[in-house]
């Protein structure tokens, strides 16, 4: 990891020839009119053919539109790619889709409809070889005879509360994750069988979500378990896709526990359910047999803070195709590393070790016995890189370049070669064609436009700060104002997340419009990612255990301060916004943290944690009857007395993640002390919204910055 302490006298060094080039005006900024050949668009990258062709959907002369190319990577030829080339060599030809409620089945070009009545069909699933479709409706599980054309229906107990295949909105939102769409049955691979999750939620407390629409609103009812609350009862079953009796896995629903995302194994022998305890620190990966529910351990993981049992929808592991083996995910050492594991669960060997981490498991080599993966720290930790490494822990090679932050890298099937778009801090944009060895083949494109280098654009900086206790370098991009005054002192906000593993604070480049605007006007824009951010791996995360809000904001407190005394901020303008997270810390800030911090933009707030759920929460905090000065110091009402500066306070009416409860709590607390504060509420949002609604809400957060911070009127133009 690089590690340094950049002055502030070095930073004013760093562009020394830009007060010789002339700016972009501010109107023009406005209407995002950039001068001609300022930027240039990179090639998307589409699809690898094989581990030879790539296409690439790009410009092949600046006057002309942007097409699929297929290039050959040898020689760099490029031709337009077919309508089946874009497809892929074996385009499916069966799809389902739901349209106004119901299930439309599409073979080549033919398509019907196939379900006939009220009930709206989500999440159809195709079996692995395509003959059925399971999907669930009015929170049972049916399935779809494509040969016979027969619907049947697997449960029978689905009622508002008892949901067969749908997930409870806390396993949706904390466990499986948002982008499996309430999904909660998994194929068996030979198609004859289906595992499902049964919830009962009728012990978890509803909470009403109130909308003002219509004459007479209305009352959305969820099921929403705060901390310390009862969680819904789980069950994990199998049943045949024609119907018939459920097989239960030998688990007790009473139990307080919590599921993972189940696998399948590759034969569909066993289910690989996971399973934790409701405090979170023990971790057990039950095989269990689909033909009688009968279970046994196959691996089981303890940890004295938490082990995360969300796992991006199954990617703990991944099983081998010729070894009767699989790859497994653990941070059990501090920092996210690889495990190569017999397939009954025993160690064969660590794939990766050290002080950095593990991201993303890119492919698997089983031919050659090389896995390939991104990490970041272990050049960088605000960089991602590819690497590649023997299954065996051997030969580990960096195959990225140079001092960049590679954000995305597309493998071709094989590892033959990827494709990587990359840029850092000072650096715009760039994608390259990369063999497996990370030998540069050819630059396919660069944003930097032939113009860029004649403008005047805002001085940008990625450093580091020691932390007060001297323990890490905390890492923040900073656009200076421009033509800086060493005479003056400058507002200054700071944008931030502020979650668990959630930093928002990496060497990219970032450059936009209205950065180059506010650097104009004379504002310090900066990002914070404080030791708990990710850069520092578990290790650093732990340090939010049973204390979230506390090391956030010390690092916070410090690092702003550093500005204050060496980067001109002026400390009676010190802003800080975020959302969600954010806007936890956001109010947070004006609270326990408003020493330092001046004003406050706080969006979709959490203010007091025994208000969220209950999954998330105890997590980091166990229950409130556990750790009763962890929830204390952590809440935002409990420092009221300190509140001091300016807040913009904003929530969606019908946020269903952060409950607006939390900032009419703070609003009422605030009322009580006789403070002034600004609120606005975006009627029938969610937990952020979009549209007129959204540009209003960018519009109140630009008027903010321009009376509060920068003390003038709103140019004409900057406002949407």
């Amino acid at each position: 990891m690089n590690k340094y302490i950049v002055s502030f006298g070095l930073l004013l060094l760093a562009y020394p020839t830009l007060a010789q080039n002339k700016m972009i005006s501010k109107a023009d900024l406005m209407a995002n009119k950039l001068p001609e050949n300022f930027r240039n668009p990179l090639p998307q990258f589409m699809k690898w053919l094989d581990d030879d062709r790539v296409i690439l959907n790009q410009q092949v002369h600046p006057d002309s539109a942007a097409r699929n190319y297929v290039m050959e990577v040898k020689t760099g030829k490029l031709t337009i790619a077919t309508p089946d080339q874009m497809k892929g060599a074996a385009p499916p030809t069966k799809t389902v889709s739901v349209k106004k409620a119901d299930l439309f089945y599409k073979n080549g070009d033919v398509e019907k409809q196939i379900t006939f009545d009220a009930a709206e069909e989500k999440n159809p699933t195709f079996s692995p070889d395509s003959s059925y479709i399971a999907y669930t409706k009015s929170n049972d599980l049916y399935t779809y005879n494509l040969v016979t054309n027969k619907e049947t229906r697997l449960t029978f107990s689905g009622t508002s509360t008892s949901l067969n295949g749908y997930a409870s909105w806390v396993y949706w939102e904390e466990i499986f994750g948002r982008g499996t769409r309430y999904r909660a049955f998994w194929w068996n691979p030979n198609s004859k069988q289906i595992a499902y999750m049964h919830f009962d939620e009728s012990m978890v407390p509803m909470f009403p979500i109130y909308s003002s629409e219509g004459q007479h609103g209305f009352i959305e009812e969820t099921r929403y378990p705060k901390p310390g609350d009862k969680n819904p009862e789980v069950k994990v079953g199998f049943v045949g896709v024609d119907g018939g009796a459920t097989t239960w896995a030998d688990f007790n629903a009473k139990d307080d526990q919590y599921f993972g995302w189940p696998v399948w194994r590759n034969d569909g022998s066993s289910l690989l359910v996971q399973w934790i305890n409701r405090g979170q620190d023990h971790l057990k990966i039950f095989d269990v047999n689909p033909g009688n529910g009968a279970k046994k351990i196959m691996y089981e993981e303890q940890q004295k803070t938490w082990v995360d049992l969300e796992d991006r929808a199954g990617q703990r592991f991944t099983f081998l195709k010729n070894k009767a083996a699989f790859i497994l995910e653990s941070d059990k050492t501090g920092w996210n590393h690889l495990y190569l594991h017999n397939n009954d669960g025993s160690l064969i060997n660590p794939i990766t070790s050290g002080e950095f981490t593990v991201l993303n498991t890119a492919l698997i080599d089983e031919k050659n016995g090389l896995v390939y993966f991104t990490a970041r720290g272990k050049e960088n930790t605000a960089r991602t890189d590819l690497y590649s490494v023997k299954l065996n822990g051997l030969e580990m090679k960096r195959l990225t370049f140079g001092d960049y932050n590679h954000t995305q890298i597309r493998l071709s099937p094989n590892g033959k070669y990827f494709v990587t778009a990359y840029s850092n801090t000072t650096t715009p944009n760039k994608m390259t064609l990369v063999d497996g060895k990370g030998k540069i083949i050819r630059e396919l494109g660069d944003a930097k436009g032939t113009a860029m280098g004649n403008y005047q654009i805002a001085k940008t900086e990625f450093i580091r700060i020691k932390s007060a206790d001297g323990l890490f370098e905390l890492p923040a991009q900073v656009t200076w104002p421009a033509n800086m005054d060493p005479n003056k002192k400058y507002p200054m906000l700071v944008d931030i997340y502020g979650g668990p593993n959630a930093g928002n604070t990496w060497d990219s480049w970032s450059w936009s419009p209205t950065r180059e605007i506010y650097s104009q006007e004379g504002l310090i824009h900066v990002k914070f990612d404080h030791r708990a951010s990710g850069h520092f791996g578990k290790a650093g995360v732990n340090y939010m255990h049973r204390n979230l809000g506390f090391w956030e904001m010390q690092d916070y407190m410090h690092m702003a301060k550093w500005f204050i005394q060496n980067g001109q901020a002026d400390p009676t303008k010190i802003a800080i916004t975020g959302f969600s997270y954010g806007g936890y810390m956001s109010t947070y800030a004006l609270t326990y943290g408003s020493s330092v911090f001046t004003h406050a933009m706080a969006g979709g707030s959490v203010v007091d944690w025994k208000l969220y759920d209950s999954h998330y929460t105890e997590k980091f905090m166990d229950t409130p009857a556990e750790n009763p000065e962890g929830y204390k110091s952590g809440n935002v009402l409990t420092h009221i007395d300190k509140f001091n500066g300016v807040l913009q306070l904003v929530h969606g009416t019908m946020d269903d993640n952060v409950h607006m409860q939390n900032s009419i709590q703070l609003v009422s607390a605030l009322q009580d002390k006789g403070k002034d504060f600004e609120f606005m509420l975006y009627p029938g949002g969610r937990h952020g919204w979009g549209g007129a609604k959204g540009n209003h809400f960018n519009n109140l957060k630009t008027k903010f910055i321009y009376k509060h911070l920068l003390g003038k009127e709103v140019p004409k133009g900057m406002l949407r």
